[in-house]
């Protein structure tokens, strides 16, 4: 499907009262974009069947044309509540819940069902045991707690907010001032929720650093150094259908897998791989994606002693290295934690697993939460021996070979990784996930929220530490060249420049040097209220990454997350942007709503890019893979459609 604005830009003061409370929403269909607000001509208009009745629709309309004060001046917080209805079916559209109604925010600890409090804007209720929450009540038919979870929209030229609440939801305000009066005590809510502090200069001093103001204060940053590091090949003549609005995703290839896949392994040169429950099946590279059954791997083969523990613990993590003729397979110690104490180096020309490796530093045996390669290229180094590894409070590179040089005899049942670099943390870093650039600078996300950059060269101090927005980061990606981190959390991602001009004059990242205060504020990549609530509930943001670029001087081109059964696609070149549309009228963090939306029948593994080598002609990017637990498919991103 297209972009993310046809189903939710306009509602009409003229749309048909809400009757059936019982309606339930349609389920969503990958069909051709349908816009919510169409009208309803199609029905036969009823008779008025009294002067009341005509009265009432006169006064209904005009709303439409009267003047932007509230029909009753004496209801406090006035607004026009709207309900959306129909999914993004063609029955899709918004009615009215309520022509006239009030809001207010209330602190209490009971958010379901009533609480009897009086209803009174920022009226603050006591709780026995001191946990209280700003909370948004909006009539008698919404009660929600403040925060990202609403995935609050505001449109400041329709002085209206979309947000989520058991359904989707619209209030437009009858005049500018009460709207923005609305997002700014919300804002002021949500920060309250999010950190248990009050929202005030001094306070998000203390949340952000003097260095991070921009964060809180978006419109007193430095906007400048997202224009200067918009890639210049974008500007160019010869490539300005790169960044077509219109550009079509085409389905190229689709096939059932061998089994449930738990993992995708892009190769960059004849071969990708799909990790699943029994074993490992090997597909071919194409120029339009990946295709073909080839040889499967089951875990049960090769070394009986170490394949027998794979049997029960499905690999979730697998990291190609020494040129794609060598796979680690990382299985977490207990079903839903990450933590493992060792891993299983596969063979994939003999399809054998060759050895179990321990992680181990003094003798004692430590846990791992993830691995990953050197650098963005590392996998292609036929002599690599090496790769980083994380857990909570550890960043250390593993060696495979001997502390001599000499690689070790992989026929010993348990040989024990080498500790080669690293530092182990006193206090709790809460470290989630990490990725390398391709000098092999090193991002590190954090439980907090935190995005820390480390130098090729020191694993022990982060040369910039980026404070959190309130959520964790999950998983963390980083550019080739290591101007741009993409931090993922479960309700948005966050695109940061790393960007900054020393006090010489030079440009450098922030992987080589602190950065100042010279620093640029975030931008957010957020999901449509409606599209949140289409997702599912349950359903959060994953794996969001960069196309896949291992040259200097090429700009990755496009950006992925999976949540739930969608694949979400958003064009680099279009959020670095400034002047997009998406910003026009916003307040606060600039967030991007303008993405496609690939829709599966399964909830998705995994959405990668494959490698930048096997873009074609027609296709501006290389070939997107989708993986299902049973199915994987590949598509082109058309230009010429």
């Amino acid at each position: 499907m297209g972009g993310a604005h046809s189903r939710e830009d306009m509602i009409s003061d003229s749309d048909e009262e809400y009757e059936d409370e019982n309606e339930e929403e349609e389920n969503y269909q990958d069909s051709k974009d349908e816009t919510p607000e169409r009208s309803s001509s199609g029905r036969r208009p009823k008779t008025p069947s009294s002067v009341d009745e005509v009265e009432a629709k006169l006064k209904t309309l005009k709303l439409k044309y009267g003047s932007a004060n509230p029909p009753n001046p004496s209801l406090k917080n006035a607004v026009k509540l709207y309900l959306h209805i129909g999914g993004n079916t063609p029955k899709a559209k918004w009615v009215t819940s309520e022509k006239l109604t009030s809001h207010s925010f209330i602190k209490t600890s009971k958010i379901d069902g009533q609480d009897g409090e009086e209803d009174g804007d920022e009226s603050e209720i006591e709780e026995e045991n001191g946990e209280a929450w700003w909370v948004l009540k909006v009539s008698n038919k919404i009660k929600v707690k403040v925060g990202v979870e609403m995935q609050l929209k505001s449109f400041g030229d329709q002085r209206r907010v979309d947000f989520v609440a058991k359904g989707v939801w619209a209030m437009k305000f009858f005049s500018d001032e009460d709207y923005r009066n609305f997002v700014r005590k919300f804002n002021d809510c949500l920060f309250e929720n999010t950190y248990g502090i009050e929202s005030n200069d001094a306070n998000k001093v203390k949340v952000y650093g003097k260095d991070f103001i921009g964060w809180a204060q978006p419109e007193a940053a430095d906007d400048s150094i997202w224009e200067d590091a918009e890639d210049a090949s974008f500007k160019s003549p010869q490539s300005a259908n790169t960044v077509r609005a219109n550009q079509d995703l085409r389905e190229e290839f689709e096939e059932a897998a061998n089994g449930g896949i738990q993992s995708l392994a892009l190769g960059a040169l004849d071969n990708s791989f799909l990790v699943g429950d029994s074993g490992i099946q090997v597909v071919k590279n194409f120029a339009y994606g990946i295709h073909g059954k080839g040889a499967y791997v089951n875990f049960d083969h090769g070394n009986q002693k170490s394949a027998s523990k794979l049997v029960h613990s499905t690999p979730k993590k697998a990291l190609l290295m020494k040129a794609e003729t060598n796979m680690l397979l990382m299985s977490p110690m207990t079903e839903g934690k990450p933590h493992t104490t060792g891993l299983h180096q596969l063979d994939i020309e003999t399809g054998k697993i060759v050895t179990e490796w321990k992680f181990g530093k003094d003798g004692t045996d430590i846990t791992m939460r993830d691995i990953t390669n050197d650098s963005k290229g590392a996998q292609l180094d036929p002599s690599g021996a090496t790769f980083l590894g994380l857990d909570d409070n550890r960043l250390c590179r593993w060696d495979m070979r001997d502390r001599n040089g000499i690689v070790q005899n992989l026929a010993t049942s348990t040989p024990v990784l080498n500790w080669a670099q690293g530092h182990q943390f006193s206090r709790g870093t809460n470290f989630q996930c990490f990725a390398t650039t391709g000098d092999g600078s090193i991002v590190v996300g954090s439980l907090d929220g935190k995005i820390r950059l480390y130098s090729t060269n020191s694993m022990r101090q982060a040369k910039t530490a980026f404070p959190g927005l309130g959520s964790p980061i999950t998983h963390v990606d980083v550019t080739f060249d290591g101007k741009w981190i993409l931090g993922t959390t479960d309700t948005y991602l966050v695109l940061i420049c790393t960007l900054f001009t020393d006090k010489d004059g030079k440009t450098k990242t922030g992987f080589s040097g602190c950065m100042g205060n010279r620093i640029a504020a975030p931008r957010l990549l957020k999901l449509t209220p409606l599209d949140s609530h289409l997702a599912g509930v349950n359903n959060k943001f994953r794996n969001a990454q960069f196309s896949w670029v291992t040259e200097n001087g090429k700009q990755e081109r496009h950006l992925v997350a999976t949540v739930g059964k969608f694949s979400v696609i958003w064009n680099f070149q279009q959020v670095k942007n400034g002047s997009h549309e998406c910003y026009h009228n916003q307040e606060g963090l600039k967030s991007c709503y303008c993405y496609k939306i690939v829709l599966k029948d399964d909830s998705i593994v995994d959405s990668r890019f494959m490698h930048d080598k096997f873009a074609v002609t027609d296709s501006p990017e290389a070939p997107l893979v989708i993986a299902t637990p049973l199915k994987v498919s590949s598509f082109s991103i058309s230009s010429k459609r």
